[in-house]
C-alpha cells in the first residue's frame, strides 16, 4: 500500500528542486571558500538571463512577402539601340498612324530607365513623348566601336572551320530557334546565355523572316556585336568575338508580355496607282484565276521566294502564291517583304492568296541584292559588307 501510494504521488516540479538546489547552495561554505556562483541554468529567472546573453546578437526580421508595392529600381542599360520587341519584322522608318493600347510598358511599371512609345523604347531621349524623329548618328557609331572592341582580330581558316565543326547538330544539340516574330528582344539574352558555355552557337531560322535573310543576318550582327562565321540556308552560327567577357555582358531588360502592334496604313488600296476602280477589280480577277506559282509551306524556309518571283515578272504581269492555312498577319507581312524587296505592286490578300503586279514599268534589279544559299565566311577578311558586295 505504502509503494502504491507513493507511485501515485506527482514528481516534484522543476521549479522546486532548483529553488532548493539555489537555496541550499547559497547557505553552503563553498561559496564563501571557493567563490562558487550557480551556472545560468540554475538561475530563479532562466529567461533573463538567456535574453542577456544574446541581446549582442541582430534580431533576425520577420519574413515578409514581396508586394507589387515596394518601390523597384529602374534597371539602366547603355546598349546603343532602340528596344523594340522584334528587330526584324519592325521598321525605324516606317511610322505608324496609331496605337491599339495605351502606352504600357512591356518591361512592367518602373523597371526600366526608358520612356515607351508604344512602339519602342529609344535610347536617345528617355523623356520623349512623341513618335516621330530618327536615330541619332552617334548610336550607329558606338554600335561599330562596341563590336570591333568585342571581335578583335578576325579569325582563321582553320579557327572557323573548328568552330563549325563544334557547332554541328552531331556533335552539339544547343540551338536557338528563330520563327514567325523574328528576332525579338528577350532573344538577345538567349543568345548571351548560350555564350556563357561556348564561344558559337546556331541559329534555326525558319518562318517569315526568312524572305528577307540579309536583314536578319544585319540584325543579329547589330544588336549581339558578334559575328556570322557560316550560313546554310536558314542555319546560322553566330561567333560571339575574341574578347568577349561573360562577366561583363550588356545589361538586358527582359519584356514581361508581347506588346500589342500599332495601327500603320492599309497596304490595299482602293485603287491601284495608274488605274481606275474597274480595272483594279478585274485585275483582282485575272490575279486569282492565274496558276499558283508555288505553295507555301507553313513555317518553312522562303529564303528563294523573292528570285523566284522576280523570274517570273519576266513572262508574266501577274504572280499568284499560295499560302493555305497561314495567319493573316503572315501573309500579310510576307506581301510587304516582297513589295520592297522585288519590288512590286500588292493587288490582294483574298482567300488566303498573295497577287502582285510588277507594275507598268517594271525593270528587274541588276545588282546582286541577296546572299547566296550556302556561305561559309571561311575568308578571315570577310565581313558582312564584302559579302553583300
Amino acid at each position: 500500500m505504502t509503494l502504491t501510494s507513493l507511485s501515485r504521488q506527482k514528481p516534484p516540479s522543476l521549479f522546486i528542486t532548483v529553488r532548493f538546489l539555489t537555496r541550499h547552495l547559497s547557505t553552503s561554505k563553498l561559496r564563501d571558500h571557493y567563490s562558487f556562483q550557480p551556472p545560468p541554468s540554475l538561475s530563479l529567472d532562466p529567461q533573463k538571463s538567456k535574453s542577456n546573453s544574446n541581446s549582442h546578437k541582430k534580431q533576425k526580421p520577420k519574413y515578409r512577402p514581396p508586394s507589387s508595392l515596394d518601390q523597384i529600381k529602374p534597371i539602366y542599360s547603355d546598349l546603343p539601340f532602340d528596344f523594340r520587341f522584334s528587330y526584324t519584322e519592325s521598321s525605324p522608318t516606317v511610322r505608324p498612324i496609331g496605337l491599339r493600347e495605351p502606352k504600357y510598358s512591356p518591361f512592367g511599371p518602373g523597371r526600366l530607365d526608358r520612356e515607351w512609345t508604344g512602339v519602342c523604347a529609344p535610347a536617345v531621349d528617355p523623356k520623349v513623348k512623341s513618335l516621330e524623329g530618327t536615330e541619332d548618328p552617334n548610336l550607329e557609331a558606338k554600335r561599330k566601336l562596341l563590336r570591333g572592341r568585342i571581335q578583335g582580330a578576325p579569325l582563321t581558316e582553320a579557327e572557323r572551320k573548328f568552330l563549325v565543326e563544334k557547332c554541328q547538330r552531331n556533335r552539339n544539340k544547343r540551338q536557338i530557334n528563330l520563327g514567325r516574330d523574328g528576332l525579338t528582344h528577350n532573344m538577345l539574352n538567349d543568345i548571351h546565355n548560350h555564350w556563357k558555355f561556348a564561344e558559337a552557337v546556331r541559329i534555326k531560322c525558319l518562318g517569315v523572316p526568312t524572305v528577307d535573310m540579309k536583314n536578319v543576318c544585319t540584325q543579329l550582327e547589330d544588336k549581339t556585336f558578334g559575328k556570322i562565321i557560316q550560313r546554310h540556308g536558314g542555319t546560322l552560327i553566330l561567333y560571339r568575338g575574341r574578347n568577349y567577357n561573360r562577366k561583363k555582358r550588356p545589361v538586358i531588360p527582359l519584356m514581361l508580355w508581347k506588346p500589342q502592334e500599332p495601327v500603320y496604313p492599309r497596304l490595299i488600296k482602293t485603287t491601284i496607282d495608274g488605274l481606275s476602280i474597274e480595272e483594279t477589280k478585274e485585275m483582282r480577277k485575272r490575279g486569282l484565276a492565274v496558276p499558283v506559282l508555288t505553295k507555301l509551306a507553313k513555317n518553312g524556309y522562303y529564303g528563294s521566294l523573292v528570285p523566284v518571283v522576280r523570274d517570273a515578272f519576266v513572262v508574266s504581269e501577274l504572280v499568284h502564291i499560295d499560302c493555305t492555312g497561314f495567319e493573316r498577319s503572315d501573309y500579310k507581312k510576307i506581301g510587304c517583304k516582297l513589295r520592297d524587296l522585288v519590288p512590286c505592286i500588292l493587288v490582294t490578300f483574298e482567300k488566303e492568296q498573295i497577287v502582285v503586279w510588277r507594275g507598268q514599268d517594271y525593270k528587274p534589279p541588276e545588282d546582286g541584292h541577296f546572299f547566296t544559299d550556302r556561305e561559309f565566311f571561311d575568308d578571315p577578311g570577310c565581313d558582312m559588307e564584302r559579302s553583300d558586295e
